[in-house]
């Protein structure tokens, strides 16, 4: 799990001058995703080895290998709209089928 620090963005509270965005932030779920990528390789990480593993985890995602858990909620489509508080927890999830795929694949490279 990688516990994600939620930006708040006031430029949408001074626009809609609607407080309840100063409590929450709405995000698309990939954008979720390159946060938790970015927080996950920690603040000295070179910003292009940042870059290409956001694209990386983004493309298995677009591509349905996985899905992702925030805060309890799954989400399969990235393009998703998701209000998150303070902080998010983010889960990865392998699908079933790709997850059976890589095990057999790891058992014939042990044969």
């Amino acid at each position: 799990m990688v516990r994600v620090n939620v930006p708040l963005d006031l430029s949408i509270v001074r626009s809609t001058a609607c407080a309840a965005f100063a409590f929450a932030t709405p995000l698309r779920i990939e954008q979720i995703v390159a946060l938790a990528v970015r927080e996950a390789q920690g603040a000295r990480a070179p910003v292009d080895k940042i870059k290409r593993c956001i694209r990386a985890t983004l493309a298995g995602l677009y591509a349905g290998h996985f899905f992702v858990d925030v805060d309890g909620r799954a989400f399969r489509d990235p393009r998703t709209v998701v209000m998150c508080e303070r902080w998010a927890n983010v889960r990865f999830f392998l699908r079933a089928g790709a997850a059976k795929r890589k095990r057999t694949a790891i058992v014939a490279l042990q044969i």
